[in-house]
């Protein structure tokens, strides 16, 4: 079975000893990932919508890095700093997994700075249109 780990050069990274994503097998993970971007700005600043979509695209970004897509995405789960947010965040889910339907977690949580209002992980598991897995 292969190994995959990407990381993206997060500040804590190195530090904490964590991958963005990792494959192993047929099997996907992407680390919690906020609305932070690359310069440290916060992606629209309380708005779940945007940091959902935001989000999302990042997370596509590191699935790939491990030879997964969205359409893989089995599990999401996302941290939201007050259920208040949940409307523009499912929106954008809605949007992002139309016809991938994945499980779906949502839960109240402390985020590290004021203006995030999203976390999301996945866990996803490569598998060919038909549900099978393909040989690695």
């Amino acid at each position: 079975m292969s190994v995959e780990i990407h990381k993206a050069g997060g500040r804590f990274e190195e530090i904490g000893s964590y991958a963005r994503a990792k494959r192993i097998g047929p099997f996907a993970y992407t680390a919690g990932t906020t609305a932070i971007e690359p310069t440290g700005k916060i992606h629209a600043p309380y708005d779940a919508y945007a940091q959902t979509k935001y989000i999302f695209s990042r997370t596509e970004a590191f699935l790939n890095e491990v030879g997964a897509e969205l359409r893989h995405v089995a599990r999401v789960r996302v941290y939201l700093t007050d259920m208040s947010h949940a409307a523009g965040f499912i929106k954008a889910h809605g949007e992002v997994f139309k016809d991938i339907d994945p499980v779906l977690t949502a839960v109240t949580a402390g985020l590290t700075q004021p203006g995030l209002v999203v976390e999301i992980d996945v866990d996803a598991v490569i598998h060919t249109p038909d549900g099978s897995i393909p040989e690695n």
